[in-house]
């Protein structure tokens, strides 16, 4: 149905809570093009004042024909007087996770160009298709039920800098082919899109249409649900001491069987662990084992030391695997991926404090065992001088703040409640609102 798609693509543009610019990613492949056209004929009525369209191609430069491929997207952008940015891939590509890597730089590229054109998002083709196979790889990989099973959401924050939007998540492919067809447009097939050596293209070539993601709009508002109770948990029953130790009452500790709360306290442990990612199921069912035995004792997960006492359960890194960072004058950089340090005067280096007593006295002083004071203290950031002219100085001046791995670069829309809290916690601000209504509901097909 042809008209699935502009009408997909009223009713994103209604949704928003005002009028702005909006920078579609466009590959010249058949989702991003039609995307593209929908929202430009949409625009073309007098129903959406106030709404300008730009444009990004990034070009990754994994084949040689690329560079061709994207000069032709901005051809037809230019046509369309739609402001057109390519953006490129330079340097050393990985030879393993070369998909995961080009992602993360695809994101990256297009918030560049999001903020070179002052757009308000970002908007991707996705499509019900694509959400009905990402579903799938997670249940092969044992993520079918619980948060996995909401796959994609409608809105994605990303590095804290720009929303990510996709109107068509509820859209087929062929329906957005049949639109462009009916207008004589073209467009690129791009060939990994086939290529079995991509755990995408296999699945894509085992499902048929009818296995596309049913019920998309049920799961992703049953994962909202879950996010909000379990911050709800997380700001009741939780507390973190200076970044580095999350303590639980011991009558909450033990509740694993509850997933909401389980799902909570895994991901407060990654962010005590420097991790972005939950471990996996295998862990958390033996940490599952353990905190529901209620017994006094330490287990070590996910580079996060559970230590089980009578008075409550207490998170904290394991003392091992710390690493050295070193930062240029006024320079910036991520430590242990647990800090955001900058230094605020000369290049300094931060390291382990390995038990001085800055950070152990905080930690008593918030009323922490001495125990577990020592453990933390001993895996906290120290910032000192690089010149080693002033290796005596006490501590360089450098701002931290706690970095939320899971959420910091990739935050679906349908977990912000559970974000906020977290980053709350944290002693970090919330994190800023999608420039639309009702992200949590997958647009119907």
């Amino acid at each position: 149905m042809p008209e699935a798609v502009i009408a997909a693509a009223r009713r994103f543009l209604k949704s928003f809570i005002k009028p702005g610019r909006i920078l579609v990613a466009i590959s010249g492949g058949s989702d991003s093009k039609g995307l593209l056209i929908a929202l430009h004929k949409a625009l073309e009525t007098q129903k959406f004042k106030g709404f300008s369209l730009v444009a990004c191609t990034v070009d990754h430069a994994l084949r040689p024909e690329s560079a061709d491929e994207a000069a032709a997207v901005g051809a037809f952008c230019a046509a369309l007087g739609i402001p057109h940015r390519i953006g490129h891939w330079q340097g050393d590509k990985p030879h393993l996770g070369i998909q995961a890597a080009a992602r993360r730089k695809r994101y990256d590229l297009l918030a560049e160009a999001a903020a070179a054109f002052g757009a308000d998002c970002i908007v991707t083709g996705h499509t019900r298709d694509d959400q009905g196979e990402t579903i799938a790889m997670r249940a092969a990989r044992g993520e079918g039920r619980g948060p996995g099973s909401a796959g994609m959401a409608a809105a994605m924050l990303y590095r804290r800098r720009v929303w990510v939007l996709r109107p068509f998540l509820g859209v087929r492919r062929a329906d957005i082919r049949a639109f462009l067809e009916v207008r004589g447009i073209g467009w690129l097939d791009d060939p990994s899109n086939e290529n079995p050596l991509f755990e995408r293209a296999r699945l894509r070539a085992s499902l048929t249409a009818e296995e596309h993601a049913p019920g998309l709009e049920r799961d992703g508002q049953l994962r909202a649900a879950s996010s909000a109770r379990a911050a709800a948990l997380l700001l009741e029953h939780l507390r973190v001491h200076e970044g580095l130790v999350a303590e639980i009452a011991p009558a909450q500790a033990g509740r694993m069987d509850d997933p909401d709360w389980r799902r909570a306290l895994i991901t407060v442990a990654a962010v005590i662990g420097g991790r972005e990612h939950l471990p996996g199921r295998a862990t958390v069912e033996r940490l599952s084992g353990f905190l529901r035995s209620g017994e006094a004792g330490r287990m070590t997960a996910g580079r996060v030391v559970f230590d089980r006492r009578r008075n409550g359960l207490y998170l904290y890194r394991e003392e091992r695997g710390l690493p050295l960072l070193r930062l240029g004058a006024r320079e910036s950089g991520t430590w242990d991926g647990r800090f955001n340090i900058t230094s605020l005067g000369p290049a300094l280096t931060v390291s382990a404090e390995r038990g001085a007593r800055v950070w152990r006295q905080r930690l008593i002083a918030a009323g922490l065992p001495e125990g577990i004071a020592n453990r933390a203290s001993l895996v906290a950031p120290r910032a000192e001088p690089a010149d080693s002219a002033s290796s005596g100085a006490e501590t360089a001046a450098a701002r931290l703040e706690c970095r939320i791995g899971p959420y910091d670069t990739f935050l679906p829309g349908f977990d912000r409640s559970m974000a906020d809290a977290i980053a709350l916690l944290f002693g970090r601000d919330r994190y800023a609102p999608p420039p639309v209504e009702d992200v949590l509901t997958e647009m119907e097909g």
